[in-house]
């Protein structure tokens, strides 16, 4: 995760310190952020905080300790932001985890539904209250970002396993990696209608990174490296993946424009389920019912 201030705003980035969330927090500090970013692996979070500084001496970056898994740890998260007493413009959900065998979370939820969406959903609304106080007091345009991905279509009939999200039975981990993709664009969907039913100033978009090779696909190493010899074209370094969040973030051509989902600095239709606003609120309550009552997924 990733906080950053853009002269006087300020952005939160989770997952900041390795791969597209390093280079997203590296640009932004070289826009004058002030970044924070917020990871399990603190050792990982403070070479990140050291390359960033090393290149740009000016850089405001700090690190605080977060595991999007655990339902405390993000709570805890929290508490350490609030302290800071610092202004939210900018949320960017950057975190993920991708195709990993069966596991529950510390909370007994599958993991990868509890990293790339439950967390997710969890810190952004315990943060709404900083982004909309913000965006009222500068009067400066609050901006979400969710990380997704092409995969969100490949995932389970109907979408989302609502009674069935932690099942071992029926587990696919290329499925329920694209469920929790899924779930991304809906949750910035169903984030983006609300903020306009309320009338606050802020937008949540998704964003597609495109294929890069990164730790994220540290369970699929070696089927990814022999796809990637037959589909070279296809594939992006990791400034390249940045490039979209940092646009969706900061482009000022962007202003007022929400409920979207992008791909290679531009617009781009999702599938069907992904704008399939019913399934966005079920997914809202669903999400709603495990924070609050984590043991019963």
């Amino acid at each position: 995760m990733l906080q950053l201030m853009l002269n006087e705003n300020k952005l939160i980035n989770a997952g900041g310190a390795s791969g597209i969330g390093l280079e997203t927090a590296r640009v932004l500090a070289l826009r004058r952020a002030h970044v924070i970013i917020a990871a399990r692996n603190m050792e990982a979070a403070s070479e990140a905080k050291k390359h960033i500084l090393e290149e740009n001496g000016t850089a405001r970056v700090d690190v605080l300790k977060l595991d999007l898994a655990s339902i405390a740890s993000i709570r805890a998260f929290i508490d350490n932001f609030n302290a800071l007493d610092l202004p939210l413009n900018i949320l960017i959900n950057n975190a993920g985890i991708m195709f990993c065998p069966y596991q529950l979370s510390a909370d007994g939820i599958e993991i990868q539904f509890a990293t790339n969406h439950l967390g997710h959903f969890l810190l952004t609304n315990l943060l709404l209250d900083k982004m909309k106080k913000t965006a009222r007091v500068t009067g400066m345009e609050g901006k979400i970002v969710n990380l997704s991905s092409i995969a969100h279509q490949y995932t389970y009939k109907g979408g989302i396993r609502f009674d069935k999200i932690s099942d071992r039975n029926g587990y696919s981990d290329k499925k329920a990696y694209g469920q929790s993709k899924l779930a991304n664009i809906l949750h910035a969907n169903e984030l983006s209608r609300r903020f306009q039913e309320e009338g606050v100033n802020i937008t949540a978009n998704s964003v597609h990174p495109g294929l890069i090779m990164t730790n994220l696909m540290k369970h699929s190493a070696l089927l990814m490296r022999f796809l990637r010899l037959f589909s070279f074209f296809l594939w992006k370094n990791v400034p390249q993946g940045a490039a979209t969040t940092c646009y969706v973030a900061l482009h000022p051509s962007l202003k007022g424009v929400t409920g979207k989902y992008f791909l290679d600095c531009n617009e781009m239709p999702p599938s069907s389920l992904a704008r399939d606003q019913t399934l966005a609120r079920k997914l809202w309550e669903f999400s709603n019912m495990l924070v609050n009552s984590p043991s019963k997924p």
